[in-house]
């Protein structure tokens, strides 16, 4: 019996995404969408640091299963 694959973590100072590898459907959107962030290639396939906070949260937004999800740290309000 395979053990439940463990929530992953990734995080730079303004945000926190995280990957539930038993929820991902292997859609590939975020590959596709953001590949200087998401690159299954790499050992630490998720990089944040790569791209705006904002852009990398729209991309997890895109995330069909809610596999990966994120957390925009000391977020402030422009508006």
């Amino acid at each position: 019996m395979n053990s439940p694959k463990r929530l992953q973590l990734y995080e730079t100072p303004e945000i926190a995404v995280t990957f539930d590898p038993e929820v991902c459907i292997h859609a590939g959107a975020c590959v596709r969408g953001l590949p200087t962030v998401f690159d299954t290639h790499r050992k630490r396939w998720i990089r944040p640091e790569q791209a705006s906070p904002e852009e990398v949260a729209a991309q997890v937004e895109r995330c069909p299963s809610g596999a990966l999800q994120y957390r925009l740290k000391n977020a402030q309000n422009d508006s």
